[in-house]
């Protein structure tokens, strides 16, 4: 089978990019805007950058419209956020955070998610969450232009929290315990307690 993304429509190629690129690392998002309301959200296009500096990146369409999504809005307004893991005893409440929400409804406290502050940024740590990533914006690259454009969100990290529990006898995070949930093609899911080694040449 070849595909030619210039013969068929936006929805089938992100269909076809979703059911493909897989398993994808689920970045839950937290933000505050400028009067200082709280918001949350999942985005399946997370990937670290590097290490020097410290720096990951997720990607948020737009909206249908053609909208930037409030995530994006805060972030470039603020120049602040959190990228919180998702362990699978949360994957229902991050799927609840993926509803549009009225701007300034807060899904941390419509949908009962536990915050705690961060460090250094202003836009709340999810609780539950087994790993935190606290950053600054370093720059966000526009790739297309209304509905279904995306925004490339480049952050600098600056702080991570890693839960005591789920750090194994090697000081490292034990994926077993992490338990985190990433996307595959539609409404399915993987786990990261299913894995296997290779040793590198």
């Amino acid at each position: 089978m070849e595909i030619d993304p210039e013969a068929i429509n936006t929805r089938r190629m992100y269909e076809w990019m979703i059911h493909t690129i897989l398993p994808r690392p689920i970045a839950w998002v937290s933000t505050v805007s400028p009067e200082g309301f709280t918001n949350l959200a999942p985005f399946s296009f997370f990937q670290g950058v590097c290490a020097k500096p410290p720096t990951l990146m997720f990607c948020p369409v737009n909206n249908r419209d053609g909208t930037p999504k409030d995530t994006l809005r805060n972030i470039q307004a603020t120049g602040e956020f959190v990228v919180n893991l998702v362990r699978h005893a949360d994957v229902a409440s991050m799927n609840e955070t993926s509803e549009n929400l009225p701007p300034g409804d807060s899904e941390f406290e419509h949908f009962g998610v536990s915050a705690v502050p961060s460090v250094v940024v202003r836009p709340p740590r999810v609780a539950t969450s087994p790993v935190s990533f606290e950053c600054r914006l370093d720059r966000v690259i526009h790739v297309g232009e209304g509905p279904a454009g995306g925004n490339i969100v480049l952050g600098r990290i600056l702080r991570i929290h890693v839960a005591d529990s789920v750090v194994g006898p090697d000081g490292h995070p034990d994926p077993a315990l992490l338990d985190l949930v990433g996307r595959l093609g539609g409404e399915d899911y993987v786990r990261t307690r299913d894995r296997f080694g290779l040793a590198r040449p």
